[in-house]
């Protein structure tokens, strides 16, 4: 179970604190247009290596989100800084041996967003020993001497899922309603926030839990034999909806609706991380809602962060806020969450997440259309 959150200080400041925090370096050795440099005097901005280390590829935001948007915002800042990237698949040890081959190739500051929260701790030790600052990256790496953390409010992510559901079961009139629980994965530090979220407004409501699940790596395909085994448990019909805490696993337990029989917007399913798979599901009205994290906002804040890091400077401060890890409370970078229904994707048009060519594609471009997304 992940630690919990403790929020301390002022709301963070989105666009303009950023902005304002960024650090720029200069070109190479030899140049001397230096002048954006913010915080770093005396410093002859040269390039640095940075580590950015992922956790998987089965969530499609890692490789479409989060590392594009963190590598062009490094070559932003710092246009000799070089990224170091790999992903561990779902592979606690792997990510271990990747962290100790940026180490050997000279990273100078490491992003790590953990496979495994408590073990990713050793990750944490190792670079320590070699004077490399870490920031934990979307997931708290546990009881560890991390520098920054840069990530959303899991909990309140759980109560917007939460919320969302229960408007849907009341307009359906299930009384009182009942529901199964697709949760993420225990390694996660954000999966037990994000269900103890949840359950704060659905257990106050008196909605019954008939089948609930933490489900390994996140995997849709683990969700959709999780929803097999709970159609099968309490029958087609003893269940209002279901509360599923990502994007990918919603697929898995709608592919398992159909499966059924059952038409999946008889039976409310949440989500979370705008994937284009699921906000086509809401389009198409497979799927009742998604959780948007503003992962350019995230990648570029990490970013913003690891370049003077790297440098051996002192980052901008935009940490506001404090998370305590097990070890220490860590300065923290908190960024909100937008719920996305049918009635707002032009919210992830408009932050320029996603495309309408990306979104109304064959059988979408109807649904597009109702919905007035061109």
């Amino acid at each position: 179970m992940a630690n919990s959150i403790m929020r301390t200080g002022a709301a963070v400041v989105l666009a303009a604190g950023l902005a304002a925090g960024a650090v720029a370096c200069g070109g190479d050795d030899n140049s001397s247009s230096n002048s954006s440099s913010s915080g770093s005097s005396g410093s002859s901005g040269k390039g640095a290596k940075i580590a950015l280390l992922l956790p998987e590829t089965k969530t499609t935001r890692y490789e479409h989100q989060d590392r594009p948007n963190f590598e062009k915002r490094v070559k932003e800042l710092c246009p000799n800084c070089e990224v170091l990237y790999a992903n561990a698949n779902q592979d606690p040890a792997r990510q271990q041996q990747q962290a100790e081959q940026a180490i050997t190739n000279g990273a100078k500051a490491i992003v790590i967003s953990a496979v495994d929260v408590k073990s990713a701790a050793s990750i944490v030790t190792r670079a320590k020993q070699s004077k490399i600052p870490v920031i934990s990256y979307g997931r708290l790496v546990a009881d560890s001497d991390l520098d920054y953390y840069v990530s959303i409010d899991p909990f309140k992510v759980g109560q917007q899922q939460g919320q969302a559901l229960l408007d849907a079961l009341k307009s359906k009139g299930a009384s009182p309603p009942s529901v199964v629980m697709i949760n993420g994965s225990p390694t996660d530090s954000n999966a037990g926030p994000y269900k103890k979220g949840a359950h704060s407004v659905l257990d106050k409501a008196g909605v019954k839990v008939v089948k609930e699940f933490d489900t390994p790596d996140w995997s849709p395909d683990k969700a959709q034999t999780e929803m097999e085994q709970s159609i099968t448990a309490v029958g087609k019909n003893g269940f209002n909806g279901v509360y599923v805490a990502n994007d990918g696993m919603a697929g898995g337990a709608i592919a398992a609706l159909k499966g059924a029989g059952i038409d999946p917007a008889s039976r409310p399913v949440t989500g979370q991380d705008a994937e284009v798979a699921g906000v086509q599901r809401i389009l198409d009205g497979q799927q009742l809602m998604t959780v948007y994290q503003p992962i350019s906002k995230l990648a570029n804040t990490a970013a913003e962060l690891a370049v003077p890091l790297a440098q051996g400077k002192q980052p901008p401060a935009i940490a506001k806020d404090k998370v305590n890890n097990g070890k220490k409370d860590v300065p923290s970078v908190l960024l909100d969450t937008i719920p996305i229904n049918k009635d707002n994707i032009d919210v992830l048009i408009k932050d320029g997440y996603v495309t309408p060519a990306q979104l109304c594609t064959g059988k979408y471009a109807k649904a597009c259309a109702d919905a007035g997304i061109q």
